[in-house]
């Protein structure tokens, strides 16, 4: 196999690189006419405050519900019992987000059958779903979301039953 300078291809590719190796070689040594401001006072990757601390702790129903995003508040919620702060998400659970029937509530049922209804939310003053006639194939798909959650999320604590906190 040979290199053919007469191909336009081959052609155009030596001179890129010729070009490259040009800025390489003699980088240019033009002064900006307008010295940048964004790092004036150095930089750092420290975030300028340190979020709020969330305290692992045992939520029911009732405790998770306030916990929707609305004003500015944090959105959790739970699946299968474990509770995710999904605040990092606010655009999706958060007030008009296309989750937002989640936030604040147990959206164990509503991910196992990809079903976004309300029809799929256990009300707030009921026992907790069992889901016990759930397919296996739900299953997978809830146990799915629940990896997919476990690791883009913080996991703050657990869901429990009203009254047994």
């Amino acid at each position: 196999m040979s290199f053919d300078l007469g191909l336009p291809v081959n052609t155009a590719l030596a001179f890129y690189i010729l070009y490259c190796v040009q800025r390489i070689v003699f980088p240019s040594t033009k002064v900006p006419a307008k010295t940048p401001t964004e790092f004036k006072e150095g930089y750092t990757w420290i975030p300028k405050a340190h979020p709020p601390t969330l305290l692992f702790k045992t939520y029911t129903p009732k405790t998770l519900s306030p916990f929707n995003g609305e004003n500015g508040q944090r959105i959790l919620l739970s699946i299968k019992g474990v509770v995710y702060d999904v605040t990092a998400g606010r655009s999706f659970y958060g007030p008009n987000g296309m989750y937002a029937n989640f936030a604040g509530r147990d959206a164990s049922r509503g991910m196992a059958k990809q079903s976004f209804d309300e029809e799929m939310l256990t009300p707030i003053d009921q026992p907790l779903d069992k889901l016990e006639d759930l397919k296996p194939d739900e299953i997978e798909n809830m146990n799915g979301w629940m990896d997919h959650f476990s690791s883009k999320y913080i996991i703050c604590g657990n869901l429990v039953e009203n009254g047994q906190e």
